[in-house]
């Protein structure tokens, strides 16, 4: 089983979800302000504005935050962040990738390394681990938008790479590049997902044991609960009654 989503909703069922939902917010925030720096602050002219803005809006964020946001970004006292990309290796020798939004670049290194450090693994280059991912675009809707057939065949119209249908979700996979036009296309069919961004997806995944597999997940929510990181990503694979063990924990 590939962990590291499954470790996500594990972290997220146990975090207290005010907290949880606060600093999600924050981050999304964000995305949104830096979007509409590098571009227009109009969600139709800015293809990587208006991502931020439909993933706050399936996250729930309220609209006077999404604006806010937005205003933000054109005003002359906002902070300017950077976008800053750490990789390297975890407990078991799990690759992973860390992308952030900084406004203090020593500040985030530091605290990046910190959080390796103690896990037992080790921040290397740029370009050390990303080798072994591919950049792709994902979309996820909720299983309840309809079955397995029904979202391959949208998918397949819309011009998208592959599927997963699990219980609780569809992931769809497509080229970056097409990401926005795919998007379009399965919103005509199956109305607003859930998610719509760019990711690593791993090429392989590396095999880890219950203990291994207890540290990466301290380092990943070390790493999830900095203000400065938006997402990680990981390589490792987990087996099944190691999955539903730490899942009861």
């Amino acid at each position: 089983m590939a962990g590291h989503s499954q470790f996500k909703n594990i972290m997220h069922r146990k975090g207290r979800q005010d907290a949880v939902r606060s600093k999600l917010f924050s981050k999304l925030a964000r995305e949104i302000t830096v979007a509409a720096k590098t571009g227009m602050p109009d969600p139709d002219m800015n293809p990587r504005l208006r991502l931020a803005v439909n993933n706050a809006r399936a996250q729930s964020m309220p609209k006077d935050n999404i604006e806010r946001a937005i205003k933000k970004a054109s005003a002359a006292e906002g902070e300017n962040y950077e976008e800053v990309r750490y990789e390297g290796y975890g407990p078991g020798g799990v690759a992973v990738i860390v992308e952030a939004l900084t406004d203090n670049r020593n500040r985030t290194a530091s605290n990046v390394r910190s959080y390796f450090t103690k896990s037992g693994g080790s921040l290397g280059e740029t370009g050390s681990v990303s080798f072994m991912f591919d950049r792709v675009g994902e979309i996820v809707y909720p299983a309840s938008v309809g079955d397995a057939d029904k979202v391959m065949e949208a998918a397949i119209e819309a011009g998208a790479d592959d599927v997963e249908s699990g219980d609780e979700n569809h992931t769809i996979t497509t080229a970056f590049e097409s990401l926005n036009d795919v998007a379009k296309s399965l919103e005509a069919a199956l109305g607003e997902a859930e998610s719509v961004k760019i990711v690593w997806r791993p090429q392989t995944g590396t095999p880890v044991d219950e203990d291994k597999a207890q540290s990466i997940m301290k380092l990943i929510a070390n790493l999830d609960d900095d203000d400065d990181v938006q997402n990680v990503y990981a390589n490792f694979e987990v087996d099944d009654e190691v999955m539903a063990r730490l899942s009861a924990a």
